[in-house]
């Protein structure tokens, strides 16, 4: 560990920052020490748990490959900090890994970041494995009590959670790691200049909107709660941690700075039927209209990376290439120049 931290505060965001990832971190770790048969005293993972006062409760393991991608973890502080731990932090945590490329694990994962790209991971048994788990504990500890957590595929999976969680109300406070955003092949986010930058979106956006309306024509009607899902969204704040260096993660910066850049410009109407639909997305429910008229069942392509409302936080720290933009470790670091912004749906 860089440095410690004896008792996690709810309302320290760099204890949160901190804590959260080495869970993270702990869920890999178990996965590794799973394929290496380490146990007992031999286990390396228990110290990214426990140096925090958490125990793991249960591992969460994919019935595809019988690997370690989650965890369930019961926070425990000393009890001479109890009454004040209790109160300012997370009775549970749920964190889910990312890809971890060992030859046990490596197909399953690529074949589950793939189902990213094809806005098809609700349908996978780990994610379903997953969620089953934080309705589970949701259910029989109240939602204030679990928090979420995730890097990368990991982020991925506990969006996917706490977006299905939020349709029924339940808001749970996500801490999201690197995760990936799927709507253009090549990040607008990486281009320099500012302006070519800024029409690159408009265009897109226009377009976008333009043929949202064409295929769904109830998006006539956004920004009314009662008849906009996306909107009913809203009150969830998931924090987002991304690196603009990281092909993954890094257009999430300009996703949400782009909203405001709309509704400067006056074209806040545009924004909101566009900053809910990706293209990739509109192209699929096109090829779905296509099946259902000639009598194939189709699943409506819901883009689940694109959300309302999110704390993002930007690590403007340099670094080396985009392997070390996209790694974990850089998130429990103290020494971060870190941006953060409250990212709000109106």
């Amino acid at each position: 560990m860089v440095f410690e931290i004896t008792v996690l505060c709810r309302t320290n965001a760099d204890h949160r920052r901190s804590v959260l990832a080495c869970l993270v971190k702990g869920v890999y770790s178990a996965e590794r020490d799973r394929q290496e048969q380490r146990e007992g005293s031999q286990a390396l993972a228990p110290p990214w748990w426990e140096s925090f006062h958490f125990k793991l409760l249960r591992p969460l393991v994919d019935d595809a490959d019988l690997s370690i991608f989650g965890a369930i973890y019961e926070y425990e502080p000393p009890s001479s900090h109890y009454n004040d731990s209790i109160e300012q932090s997370p009775r549970y945590v749920i964190a889910f890994r990312g890809t971890l490329k060992k030859r046990a694990t490596v197909v399953r994962d690529f074949w589950l970041n793939f189902r990213i790209f094809r806005y098809k991971l609700h349908r996978t048994s780990r994610f379903k494995t997953g969620m089953q788990a934080v309705q589970d504990k949701v259910v029989s500890v109240g939602d204030s009590n679990v928090w979420l957590a995730g890097h990368s595929l990991g982020a991925a999976m506990a969006m996917l959670a706490g977006r299905a969680m939020a349709k029924t109300g339940i808001f749970l406070e996500s801490f999201l790691f690197n995760p990936p955003f799927v709507s253009v092949p090549v990040p607008i986010e990486r281009i320099k200049n500012r302006t070519l930058k800024h029409w690159i979106r408009f265009a897109d956006s226009v377009i976008t909107a333009a043929l949202a309306l064409a295929l769904e024509p109830k998006n006539l009607n956004q920004g009314n709660v009662s008849e906009d899902p996306f909107a009913a969204l809203s009150p969830w704040l998931p924090c987002l941690f991304v690196n603009p260096g990281d092909l993954i993660c890094s257009e999430y910066i300009g996703y949400f700075e782009h909203r405001r850049e709309m509704e400067e410009i006056g074209a806040e109407c545009i924004e909101k039927i566009a900053t809910q639909h990706s293209f990739r997305g509109l192209v699929k429910t096109f090829r779905g209209l296509l099946k259902r008229l000639v009598g194939k069942d189709s699943e409506a392509a819901e883009p689940f990376h694109l959300i309302p409302s999110a704390n993002l936080t930007v690590n403007q720290t340099p670094t080396e290439d985009c392997k070390n933009a996209h790694d974990l470790h850089q998130w429990w670091r103290p020494d971060l120049d870190l941006h953060s912004k409250l990212y709000r749906y109106q």
